[in-house]
Formats: structure tokens, sequence, C-alpha cells
């Protein structure tokens, strides 16, 4: 029987450790969604963490430069509608 591996981001790249996607891949929001289903608020807290470290990791690997982008792939989808 396959093991589940949690779909999480691989850094400095920040591409999902399990499918290669950009993270968070479908399953990682998916998997959020339900860790964080009663608290929408302490999710994008969480994520807006995330962001500043990806920030940081991206603007290391090239030469300041952060992709156009960044805050809807990691935080915006999360925001409730």
């Amino acid at each position: 029987m396959p093991r589940y591996r949690p779909h999480v981001a691989a850094r400095p790249s920040w591409r999902c450790r399990v499918c290669g996607a950009a993270w968070p891949c479908s399953a990682a929001r998916l998997a959020l969604l339900g860790e964080y289903r009663e608290d929408r608020t302490a999710l994008l807290v969480y994520l807006g963490t995330l962001l500043c470290e990806a920030m940081s990791d991206f603007a290391t690997l090239h030469d300041g430069e952060t992709p156009q982008g960044l805050t809807e792939r990691i935080v915006t989808w999360a925001r409730t509608r």
C-alpha cells in the first residue's frame, strides 16, 4: 500500500517535493484548507509568513528579484470568497 507523502515546498525553489508543481500545488491547497477549515485567519497568517520566506529565498536566488504573482500564488487563493 502506497504511503501518503505530504505536498510541501522544497526550498529555495518553492516547488512541491511530491509533484514538482509550483507550491502550493492543488493537493497542498486542499490539505491546508482542510487543516485550517475552522480558522481561515490562521491560514492566511501562516501563508503570509511563508510568503515572506519565499520572497527572501527568491531574492537570494535571483539577484534581488522576486517573481511576479508570488503573493497570488501563495496567499490570495486562500481568501474567503
